[in-house]
């Protein structure tokens, strides 16, 4: 199976979020399942810098949606996943994140980048030029910036016409980043005026890349069972819930998993000390780590709630603040990695000012001290308010750092409550609450202070969670499947 993985970001070439780490670790459990899975991404300073063995294949590509210059690069990734990168300068050779420049708003010319990348790929199917020794069966775009590759095949046949089509998947990370562009903007972005109708690629009065997508895929997934079914409610689905209902029968929600080489505390370099389900020992050096390294108090009896999000409102970030208080009344201690919105910022440094010896908080993003904190915190904190799968309560699950999370989302797939059921048969692995209010966070914080006091009950769910598997192997199962659905009725 020869499936082309469309993703604006890979770790730990570029990275803002949970896709990248998901790009990342499936196409490699992708190809060690039998597949032929390579990546297409912008071609971003840090992706040339960043791959082996980058050089040109194909020819030049000379018809990108406003005529940007362009070539096709091929290099491997550090796991020896084979990436083509669009190597087109004026669209992605630019300080700042992917998607917003230096002063942190969003790049002018997002639609004509990301329409260039979803050109690219659609591309593939219609032309040896861009690799001839190579074609997709599947299409697997990621996310709104991969929107309109399927819109290009069906609407454009003029130019994607192939000697196959290849069979198209959409999947949906986080619904709530569309990609709504201008509608003079159809024409710029090579969509026949036509296709601006509810059933096609209008959206709001916009150009709705993520609406595109949805619509014209053959096959939509997202990121957790519940999630699926969330996206399809007013409450969760971001205008697109009819588009979704009516497609419920092409629409699976496949959990995300975790790269096990990367977290696991028996084997992670970024840790002070190594442990496993059989031994403990190893995290109470972590514990004494991470209070050193935030200031608190070394008392190993205090319970350290660990952040590592961004930090909004989505996120229920304001509810720990209301909260945290209470927690530290009890004797917990709180450790807070993150960035987001200013006044949340400036919740925790005013927070840690207050309660220098129970609260740290480090305002910005560093991969290793996220380790630590994973490593170190007996309890993390992931409050959304939604949440598509979620990866950090994964990560805690493997290292012993039970999840208190709420029943959204893939966290409510993911982790059993500690109620007494749970308990008695030994199913528990964290704490979850159902309504977003600072009482019920504060009734589940409790919960887990008063379990935390009983050491026997602590270790039970710390061995449990532990030995939990959210490997990639089944995920890549169920999209092999998928992809084995979706080529051989398309390909002719």
């Amino acid at each position: 199976m020869r499936v082309l993985y469309v993703t604006p970001e890979c770790y730990p070439l570029v990275k803002t979020g949970g896709l990248a780490d998901v790009s990342a670790a499936l196409p490699v459990a992708l190809n060690r399942s039998g597949a032929d899975v390579r990546l297409l991404m912008p071609g971003y300073p840090a992706v040339l810098n960043g791959l082996a063995d980058l050089q040109p294949v194909g020819e030049p590509v000379t018809d990108l949606p406003g005529g940007a210059p362009a070539r096709l690069l091929i290099g491997r990734t550090a796991d020896g996943v084979l990436a083509y990168v669009l190597d087109a300068p004026s669209l992605y050779d630019r300080p700042g994140n992917p998607y917003l420049g230096p002063d942190g708003r969003d790049w002018p010319d997002n639609a004509e980048r990301f329409a260039a990348l979803s050109w690219c790929a659609a591309g593939f199917a219609a032309t040896k030029a861009y690799d001839p020794w190579w074609r997709p069966e599947v299409l697997h775009g990621h996310d709104w910036q991969t929107g309109l590759i399927p819109a290009y095949l069906e609407l454009r046949p003029d130019r994607f016409a192939g000697p196959f089509r290849p069979g198209t998947v959409l999947t949906i990370h986080n619904i709530a980043y569309q990609g709504l562009f201008g509608a003079w903007m159809m024409s710029d972005l090579g969509l026949p005026s036509a296709a601006f109708r509810v059933d096609g690629v209008e959206y709001y009065g916009g150009v709705g890349f993520l609406k595109a997508g949805c619509y014209y895929s053959d096959r939509l997934t997202t990121v957790s069972p519940t999630y699926a079914h969330e996206i399809q409610t007013d409450e969760h689905g971001a205008g697109l819930q009819g588009l979704l209902a009516g497609r419920s029968d092409t629409l699976t929600g496949i959990l995300n998993g975790v790269d096990y080489d990367v977290w696991d505390p028996a084997t992670d370099p970024l840790i002070t000390a190594r442990y496993g389900a059989d031994d403990l020992g190893g995290k109470d050096l972590c514990k004494a780590d991470l209070q050193a390294a935030f200031g608190l108090d070394r008392r190993p009896d205090a319970p350290i709630a660990g952040v590592v999000s961004r930090l909004t409102g989505h996120k229920g970030l304001d509810l720990v603040l209301e909260a945290a208080t209470q927690w530290i009344a009890w004797g917990g201690q709180i450790a807070v990695l993150g960035s987001g919105e200013p006044a949340l910022e400036a919740g925790f440094r005013h927070l840690a000012t207050w309660y220098p010896k129970s609260v740290g908080a480090r305002i910005g993003y560093d991969e290793a001290l996220s380790h630590r904190i994973q490593a170190g915190s007996d309890l993390l904190l992931v409050p959304s308010r939604s949440e598509p799968c979620g990866l950090t309560q994964l990560y805690a699950l493997k290292y012993g750092t039970l999840p208190l999370v709420r029943r959204t989302g893939g966290l409510a797939d993911t982790i059993v409550d500690a109620n007494p059921a749970a308990m008695n048969d030994g199913s528990a692995t964290g704490f979850q609450f159902v309504n977003a209010t600072n009482q019920e966070l504060t009734w589940a914080l409790r919960r887990a202070m008063l379990t935390y006091r009983k050491p026997e009950r602590w270790h039970a769910m710390q061995q449990r969670a532990m030995t939990r598997d959210f490997g990639w192997h089944g995920p890549a199962e169920e999209y092999m499947e998928l992809y084995r659905e979706v080529a051989p009725a398309l390909v002719a």
